[in-house]
C-alpha cells in the first residue's frame, strides 16, 4: 500500500522509501507575500502554534507554516513560539492556494 501524506502536511514533498519509512525531510519553504501580517504572540500560544494554527487557518496540523515562513526567528517551532515575539503570518487565502488545499 502506498502512503501519501496530505497536501497540507508538512511531509507532503518528502519521499516515502519501501513504502514504510520517510526519506530524509524536503523542506516546503511558504513563500513571503506583500499582504502577510506581522502579528506578536500572544501569551496562550506560546510554544503552541497548534492552537494558532487552529485559530487562524481552522487546522492544527498547519502548526509548521509560521517557522518554514519565519526560518530566521523560529528554529525551534514549539520551543521559539513566545509571547511578545513578532511574526509574519500568511494570509489563509495565499495559503490555501499554495498548499492546493
Amino acid at each position: 500500500m502506498a502512503i501519501k501524506y496530505n497536501s497540507s502536511s508538512l511531509y507532503y514533498s518528502t519521499k516515502i522509501v519501501n513504502d514504510q519509512y520517510l526519506d530524509i525531510l524536503s523542506i516546503r519553504s511558504v513563500p513571503a507575500e506583500s499582504d502577510d501580517y506581522l502579528y506578536t504572540v500572544e501569551e496562550k500560544y506560546t510554544h503552541r502554534p497548534d492552537l494558532l494554527a487552529f485559530d487562524l487557518y481552522n487546522n492544527e496540523k498547519l502548526w509548521w507554516v509560521f517557522s518554514q515562513r519565519n526560518m530566521n526567528l523560529l528554529k525551534d517551532p514549539i520551543f521559539d513560539m513566545v509571547a511578545g515575539l513578532e511574526i509574519y503570518l500568511p494570509k489563509g487565502r495565499n495559503l490555501r492556494k499554495f498548499l492546493g488545499i
